[in-house]
């Protein structure tokens, strides 16, 4: 019970924190001096134009008040073995991508997940660009594509898209797209062609676009972080709300590192060159969507000569070991929270029985087990502490019949017979106390891997990331805490006793909403201690009547 009502609180911690907590601020990092001589300007809105003005030596973006709607040119289409892919003429923008093998729902299996599209409803895109005092294509460039239709062939493991644009003073930029099989990482080179008769300067620009998710992306009744992330060697993983967004651009100077926007189980990424310094930024502009992106240091173009900039673009489901082969410091978007020292062990043998057994759901009851033998002499400790208190409820009452209402003498005398009996009124609790981390730990692992999402258990469970849809499972979780309750000593208290007879009947309600594999793991967590916590006490008990 003290479990589980810590775990409630910190629930309703989180989210009073993310309502109404103080946000922090973004530190600052110290200028680089390969960044010093890189424009600092950073890519404006689609809704906006991007006006090049010349000022203090550098480019800054002009954003135009007007709302427009986001530019649009033909559409390139693009398949391959794990991605659907619109790309958009218009900047060469990726403006849809769809995850082949995750359905959106478990009884859709045949239509797949759009993580990215620019439709009026939701915004969220990747988009990519340059930028220079000479001519150089934008995300509001017009592209020319060689064809409008791709598809990686089953012979053959890379699809290139190339898009080209060409100015008027000899300049071609030509942004191709590489596709690997069995990769969602895309990724985006920009080859400068420079056939003027001086040098060409610029930077590149890669950013994402999104807007706040819809009531149809949060997950009901819990809380995932949805809006933007950084990672830098020295202040490693690093989350930026949309509402930090709001109060203070990001302007920081980078060596390696990445960018992101992620949600419950999927991510997009921008990962540049890891040896270079780029520039990441942040922008919020009223009414539109949010901006995160970076700038690459200057590139300098001979004439006559190509130059490329280079980088990729992650679009997946948050699969760590395919994050961990993309970047450093990229399966951390799998938010685990401050307890990712034992979350990662957990799911790691979460995986290894998961291996064993190919069933998401008995590999939760399996690590259950596990778990519960570990601290299986911590859970001994405590249950027998409560066995001992339970025995002592006689004593207790005729002490309260005794001294009434004097609460003082009552805890005095109780104190006395607890130094007699050898019987201390904490060990119950300390023991839980130890174990909650864990559990917790348990908890955002079954809540943030993507591999549980639609992982069918049996019989009516046919995905463990949502509801019962019976609701046996809370019900169950329900009749296993009532029944754990009776095995406890009750309160001395008789308004407290009947606050936490209340509680199996609050927490049923509460749970009804879970994902199904967090309410199986609560109902194998509770059924592994009531008869563990009935064995004991049924011994216990057995000793004490005895000695009479």
């Amino acid at each position: 019970m003290f479990f589980a009502l810590s775990f409630v609180l910190l629930l309703i911690w989180q989210s009073w924190q993310k309502d109404f907590g103080a946000q922090p601020q973004s530190e600052q990092a110290t200028p680089a001096e390969q960044a010093k001589t890189a424009a600092k300007a950073t890519a404006d809105v689609p809704v906006a134009p991007l006006a090049k003005v010349e000022k203090a030596g550098q480019l800054t973006p002009e954003v135009r008040e007007t709302q427009d709607v986001i530019e649009k040119g033909k559409r390139i289409h693009v398949v391959t073995d794990l991605l659907d892919v619109q790309i958009d003429t218009i900047g060469g923008d990726v403006r849809q991508v769809e995850l082949l093998d995750y359905p959106v729902k478990a009884d859709k299996p045949d239509v797949p997940f759009k993580l990215m599209e620019d439709t009026t409803k939701r915004i969220f895109i990747a988009q990519s660009g340059l930028l220079s005092k000479a001519p150089a294509p934008d995300h509001h460039a017009e592209y020319r594509a060689d064809k409008l239709d791709y598809q990686l062939s089953a012979g053959s493991d890379e699809l290139r898209v190339p898009l080209h644009w060409r100015s008027p003073e000899g300049i071609l930029v030509t942004k191709t797209f590489i596709f690997k099989r069995n990769s969602y990482v895309i990724k985006v080179e920009h080859a400068v062609e420079n056939g003027r008769q001086n040098a060409w300067q610029g930077n590149a620009y890669r950013q994402l676009q999104r807007s706040e998710p819809t009531k149809e992306e949060k997950p009901r009744f819990i809380y995932t972080f949805t809006g933007g992330v950084i990672y830098s060697p020295e202040n490693k993983y690093e989350k930026i709300k949309f509402d930090n967004m709001k109060e203070e651009d990001l302007s920081r100077d980078v060596k390696g590192g990445w960018v992101a926007m992620i949600q419950h189980y999927f991510v997009g990424a921008w990962i540049p060159e890891q040896d270079q310094t780029d520039h990441f930024y942040t922008k919020a502009p009223p009414g539109r969507p949010y901006v995160i992106g970076m700038i690459s240091p200057q590139l300098t173009v001979e004439p006559g000569k190509t130059g490329l900039f280079d980088s990729k673009l992650y679009v997946g489901p948050k699969d760590q070991k395919r994050l961990k082969k993309v970047a450093e410091g990229l399966d951390l978007t799998v938010d685990y929270g401050v307890l990712t020292v034992l979350a990662k062990p957990i799911f790691w043998l979460m995986g290894y029985i998961h291996g064993v057994i190919v069933n998401w759901g008995w590999s939760i009851i399996i690590l259950t087990l596990l778990i519960k033998l570990v601290f299986y002499k911590l859970s001994e400790t405590s249950y027998r502490s409560m066995a001992n208190m339970r025995t002592m409820q006689p004593k207790i009452v005729a002490l309260r019949k005794r001294y009434g209402d004097d609460r003082q003498r009552m805890s005095q005398a109780m104190m006395e017979l607890y130094k007699k009996e050898k019987i201390n009124p904490l060990g119950g609790c300390l023991p839980m106390i130890v174990q909650i981390p864990v559990f917790i730990a348990l908890y955002w692992v079954l809540l943030e891997s993507v591999e549980l999402r639609q992982a069918d258990f049996m019989f009516w469970i046919h995905d463990l990331s949502t509801k019962d849809p019976y609701y046996i499972l809370p019900l169950l979780m329900g009749t296993t805490m009532f029944i754990q309750q009776r095995l406890n000593p009750p309160p001395p208290d008789p308004i407290q006793a009947k606050v936490m007879m209340a509680l199996p009947f609050i927490f049923t309600l509460f749970f009804a909403f879970f994902p199904s594999g967090l309410v199986l793991y609560w109902v194998t967590n509770s059924s592994i201690s009531i008869l563990q916590q009935w064995y004991i006490t049924r011994s216990i008990e057995k000793k004490a009547a005895l000695a009479k």
